[in-house]
């Protein structure tokens, strides 16, 4: 399953060094790491042992939460960003996900704009390390507090902004974008822009019960992942398959048997196709 990557946050009840042993037995041959995993760890100590497990650091997790009232909240937000640049360097993380960030009762048109300002800022930084960036998406539901970048041709209109400078993309998550009319054209117009950095997997549940917390295993909901993951690898796009569930059910299902349960999803939804190597 060399396509297949699964988020630390996914499998958030186990520590990461039980990650490290748990992933690589059921054929899963890339790791994205949350920083919440990180703490109280030395990020070299976990790089040497994410490499002896025979995994691939596919990303950190996460940047962003630009937007601010005050001058000095943005500044928070550049210092904390400077800090992920620094962590994804010392894991080994040749990609960091910005989950942009947004201000309830600011006009998302002025948070997009602190959004590109504060990409703008720590790009030199990301650039310096090695490490991309990559614009997610999220869905309109969070365009309150957590992101007013909900479309990939918003994503796509602020790499425009900033010149397509290298090292800045945009991450897919079908979870976010699986209901835009524009999606496939915009994910080729993602792709042929050469800002196809990450893609993301699982499952929106009817009914959902949490507007957060309630992701589904693939196959649990209404996504038509294949045909979306079929857009993307038309791209030309052989990167990983991230799995992010935030879910709250799952998290109460003893961690193994959730693992479990993914490969065989994976193995279902990807057939024949999910050996193909990975790599952008």
């Amino acid at each position: 399953m060399a396509r297949l990557c699964v988020h630390t946050i996914t499998t958030k009840t186990l520590p990461i060094e039980q990650c490290l042993e748990e992933y690589p037995r059921r054929g899963i041959t890339g790791i994205t790491i949350w920083r919440q995993a990180l703490e109280g760890r030395n990020c070299g100590t976990i790089a040497r042992q994410t490499r002896d497990a025979g995994l691939t650091v596919v990303s950190l997790c996460r940047g962003g939460f630009f937007p601010g009232r005050t001058a000095a909240e943005r500044q928070r937000a550049i210092d904390d960003n400077r800090r992920a640049i620094d962590e994804a360097h010392a894991v080994g993380a040749p990609l960091i996900v910005l989950v942009c960030g947004a201000v309830p009762g600011q006009p998302l048109v002025e948070s997009r704009r602190q959004i590109a300002e504060g990409i703008a800022e720590i790009l030199p930084a990301a650039q310096q390390a090695g490490v991309q960036l990559a614009i997610e998406p999220l869905h309109p539901m969070y365009a309150d507090d957590r992101s007013a970048v909900n479309t990939l041709r918003q994503a796509n209109d602020i790499c425009d902004s900033l010149g397509s400078p290298t090292g800045l993309g945009i991450a897919v998550d079908v979870y976010h974008v699986w209901w835009d009319p524009e999606l496939e054209s915009q994910i080729a117009q993602t792709g042929a822009a050469r800002r196809l950095l990450a893609f993301h997997i699982c499952d929106w549940r009817t009914p959902t019960v949490d507007l957060l917390n309630d992701r589904g295993l693939m196959g649990e909901g209404c996504i038509p992942i294949r045909q979306i993951s079929e857009w993307v690898d038309a791209t030309g796009f052989t990167g990983y398959r991230e799995v992010e569930i935030f879910s709250n059910r799952w998290w109460n299902v003893e961690p193994r048997h959730f693992l479990d349960q993914i490969q065989q999803s994976y193995a279902t939804l990807y057939g024949s196709t999910m050996d193909h190597s990975a790599g952008t």
